[in-house]
């Protein structure tokens, strides 16, 4: 069954007493494009992300964010104090306290809060272990990923089936209307040709031989007949586990030449309406078929 491109899926992981969640986003894109979002100490495998994600993703763009998260501390960051700083501060201010006469004591209060003086750094990351815990993360958000595009694809599979069935029904009615095209010119050339004749005898044998030549031009067994060989081959593709959207795109215009065809060759009022309809629901299928994978 075909997949759509669109989808969202997350994963969670341990590493000690961290944990990697990753979360990944995919939407409409012509190829595999993946869009990492990693913390600092961790870009070093974005390359692993990517190798996990592009042979089980064949198109579309996928953003993946990833968090490290650890107990008890900020983002795995530990307050760092730089006492040269703090020393210089409580110089400066003792000086400023004696040349303006100021009273007061100073605080260890008053001078972390003072910039500079406490910061806040990130811990080293064990990147070994922390490396296989994102492996496990992102497998587990391609799971979901790939579980809610193949429902959305089952989805966009039963609205393209009955686009398919739409368009099947329209070719079968112009076949059923294409004698009428005929048939309908005979009797209005032999009704032209007798206004004209002014009662003299008309050939039989021209008058068959101009409508064979008409039929001719008007014939549309040839593109009716590659139309249902297009239409056979989407639903096949519509069935099968293979990446599909590239060859739906190119069926599509296939579907759209030969209904191109089959209205410049039109000469029935009923074939022209059933050509209009057959575009429309052929438009409506081209952007259903954008979303698939």
């Amino acid at each position: 069954m075909i997949r759509s491109m669109t989808g969202f899926g997350a994963g969670r992981a341990q590493a000690g007493t961290e944990s990697v969640t990753a979360e990944l986003r995919s939407v409409n894109g012509k190829f595999c494009e993946v869009r990492t979002h990693l913390p600092r100490d961790l870009a070093g495998l974005e390359q692993v992300v990517t190798r996990l994600i592009k042979p089980r993703v064949a198109r579309g763009v996928v953003d993946v964010t990833v968090r490290r998260e650890a107990p008890g501390s900020v983002r795995g960051a530990t307050p760092a104090i730089d006492l040269p700083l703090a020393a210089g501060y409580a110089k400066a201010l003792r000086e400023l306290q004696a040349e303006l006469g100021l009273a007061g004591e100073l605080t260890v209060h008053d001078l972390i809060a003072l910039e500079g003086v406490v910061t806040l750094a990130e811990r080293a990351a064990d990147v070994e272990p922390l490396a296989k815990a994102l492996e496990h993360a992102v497998s587990a958000a391609l799971d979901a990923l790939e579980e809610m595009r193949r429902r959305e694809g089952e989805a966009l599979a039963r609205d393209l089936g009955a686009r398919l069935t739409a368009l099947e029904k329209g070719a079968a009615a112009i076949r059923a209307s294409a004698p009428e095209s005929v048939e309908g010119y005979r009797d209005r050339l032999a009704a032209r040709v007798a206004e004209l004749s002014r009662g003299v005898p008309v050939d039989p044998g021209r008058l068959a031989q101009e409508v064979a030549f008409f039929a001719d031009r008007v014939d549309v067994a040839e593109e009716l007949t590659r139309l249902a060989s297009h239409l056979s081959q989407m639903r096949a593709l519509l069935a099968s586990d293979a990446p599909a959207g590239r060859r739906l795109e190119f069926l599509v215009q296939e579907v759209n030449r030969e209904v191109n065809t089959l209205g410049s060759k039109s000469q029935h009022a009923g074939i022209a309406a059933q050509v209009v309809e057959l575009k429309a629901e052929l438009e409506r299928i081209r952007e259903q078929v954008a979303n698939v994978e």
